[in-house]
């Protein structure tokens, strides 16, 4: 890899010709394969943008010209190139390189990603601010297929074609093939249609034809309807963009000389590149869902799935939904696009006329549920944490307010480990327990887990389990659909002094610290509606009550542990554990709640003080 070993900044692959940057992009995407293989990570995605990358960084002046990427799952190569390349055996790990773009860690980081469909808003507001401050710089917002099904990418495309500024969106799209032949016509127009000489002719011809209307419109019409019949613009024309494409987003060939005119035009452009996920690597373009996201693995035997020891909740939940589907029909199922990240592969097969997926739309599908609730239905909502921070106005105003029944089964509870704190489900229990009307259960392991599902499932208005990532403590299932009484904990053991109230997950830690201290411990299950009777017995019989939660502790479960008590009239001293009020970073997840005081012997060491020494063995 002598070629990439001599690229410490994009300045330094813009003095290469051709030749050399075919040559780059195909070590680059070895560099990226061997090294995720040794770290995990994004790869099927990775490996269908180099040649984009390469061409991206070879013909914009980076990092003054600015490249905004959607999601942020594409972009290794982008970090190779920009001065990262030595640390990228420290990607997604603890103190390491994020697994996403981030404005601290480069300059050529324009802006940070996670969640999908921002690119167009933040490249359209950054080509504005430099046209304010007169300033010549390009902005490139580099968006999915996929991110393009989300309303908020629309919304930025309407306002763009609205405005004069010098903004580049780039669509690329990797569900679709080229053939050779139909991909060297798209070439060719496409570079046709981005020169100066098209450009200027199309303008001149625009200014003579004024003065005739009817043949204004006749020209403009037949214009429209050449372009529309060998590309696919017609709606981003509409738009107010000057639409290009499709090309191959593998030839650099097409993409440099395509680039390098759209750099001189004035305007909102709109660029079209095919690309295919996984290229290069044989297995993953063969199954690029399978290589998204991957841990480490050996590049010449690929990844071999491997069944867990014991389910995860997300195949807990799973299981549940088809178990309840299948004994009652009114259950339909949605995601955001997240089938097999939120476990509902099997009921998908299972039940397709009860299946939905919409795309990248969280608003959508909240606003969607209500108005299959309206109608008898029983909507079941897949969703991560992170995710639903997306349709908080919707889950209040089309859901909650109306009292339906829609129920939320969110996945990626608390902190994420590797993906870091855009993806970390830090805020739920914050954000959801304000709302009226929302009952809130956290299971501590697999088998409530279950339970608190039928539990929400049966209850007449909108509510929401939410649960971590991974495996539990191996409580097995129960195989029934029994759910437990609403807003009623379980003590798990009796102690002495003080009483540690668990939120879901961080039950296990808890038990082992109450075990050793001789304390009780109460599985509160329900953050909404509370335990009211039990909080008033353990507060009648112990001296200290600590609340333990996976969520920041501002505004959650502790928090509305204070608040049940203080409009009890009871005054007991109260600690309150949980994360902090900073977004905490990516890396091992033990290592992350072990930063955060949530670890089994923080957890212990905070509690130990409030013991008398009677309470508790040496």
């Amino acid at each position: 890899m002598n070629l990439l070993d001599t690229i410490d900044s994009p300045a330094d692959l813009r003095s290469l010709d051709r030749v050399a940057l075919k040559n780059l992009s195909a070590e680059l995407r070895q560099f990226i394969l061997d090294s995720v293989s040794r770290t995990g990570g994004h790869l099927a995605s990775n490996l269908g943008v180099v040649e984009l990358t390469v061409a991206l960084h070879a013909v914009f002046d980076t990092p003054d010209d600015r490249i905004v990427w959607d999601v942020g799952h594409q972009t290794y190569a982008h970090k190779i190139l920009t001065g990262r390349r030595a640390r990228m055996d420290t990607l997604r790990q603890t103190d390491g390189l994020s697994g996403f773009p981030k404005r601290e860690e480069s300059g050529y980081d324009a802006f940070i990603a996670g969640h999908s469909s921002t690119s167009i808003s933040a490249a359209l507001g950054m080509a504005v601010a430099a046209k304010l401050k007169g300033e010549t710089r390009r902005v490139v917002a580099v968006i999915g297929d996929g991110a393009m099904t989300a309303g908020m990418a629309f919304e930025a495309l309407n306002n763009a074609g609205a405005m004069d500024a010098n903004l580049l969106v780039i669509l690329n799209d990797n569900e679709m093939s080229i053939s050779p032949n139909v991909g060297a016509l798209n070439s060719y127009l496409t570079r046709l249609l981005s020169g100066r000489f098209y450009n200027n002719l199309r303008s001149r011809g625009e200014r003579l034809l004024a003065s005739l209307p009817p043949i204004h419109e006749l020209a403009r019409r037949a214009e429209e309807h050449l372009k529309g019949m060998v590309t696919p613009g017609t709606l981003f024309e509409e738009f107010g963009f000057n639409y290009l494409g499709p090309i191959d987003g593998h030839d650099l060939d097409a993409l440099i000389p395509t680039l390098e005119n759209i750099r001189r035009l004035e305007g909102p452009q709109f660029l079209h590149v095919v690309t295919r996920k996984g290229k290069g690597y044989e297995q993953a373009e063969a199954n690029p869902c399978l290589y998204h996201g991957v841990g480490k693995f050996e590049v010449a035997d690929g990844i071999t799935p491997k069944s867990p020891s014991r389910p995860s909740y997300t195949e807990i939940f799973g299981q549940w939904l088809v178990d309840m589907a299948t004994a009652d029909e009114r259950l339909v199922a949605i995601t955001p696009a997240m089938c097999e990240g939120s476990g509902l592969t099997a009921y998908a097969e299972r039940f397709p006329d009860r299946y939905f997926d919409v795309g990248i739309a969280e608003q959508h599908a909240l606003t969607f549920a209500a108005g299959l609730a309206c109608e008898g239905r029983k909507p079941v909502v897949a969703i991560y944490s992170t995710f639903l921070q997306r349709a908080y106005d919707q889950l209040i105003h089309d859901v909650a307010l109306q009292n339906l029944p829609v129920m939320l089964a969110i996945d990626r509870a608390g902190l994420v480990g590797a993906d870091g704190p855009t993806h970390a489900g830090a805020f739920d229990l914050s954000y959801l327990r304000c709302i009226p009307n929302l009952m809130i259960a956290a299971p501590s392991d697999e088998d409530e887990c279950r339970r608190l599902l039928s539990t929400a499932y049966r209850h007449d208005g909108p509510s929401a389990v939410r649960y971590p990532r991974g495996v539990g403590p191996g409580a097995a299932p129960a195989a029934d659909l029994e759910p437990v009484p609403v807003g009623k904990a379980r003590v798990s053991r009796r102690g002495h002094g003080v009483a540690i109230l668990a939120f879901g997950s961080v039950m296990a830690a808890a038990r082992n610290v109450a075990d050793r201290l001789d304390l009780t411990l109460a599985d509160m299950r329900f953050v909404k509606p509370l335990d009211l009777d039990l909080l008033r017995e353990l507060a009648t019989r112990h001296e200290h009550l600590v609340t333990i939660e996976e969520n920041v502790v501002m505004g959650g479960a502790g928090s509305a542990v204070a608040e049940a008590l203080a409009g009890l009239g009871v005054d007991l001293p109260i600690l309150h554990l949980g994360l902090p009020d900073r977004f905490v970073e990516h890396g091992d997840h033990g290592v992350l709640l072990d930063r955060c005081g949530l670890s089994e012997r923080h957890i212990e060491a905070a509690i130990r003080p409030l013991c008398s020494k009677t309470d508790y063995p040496e």
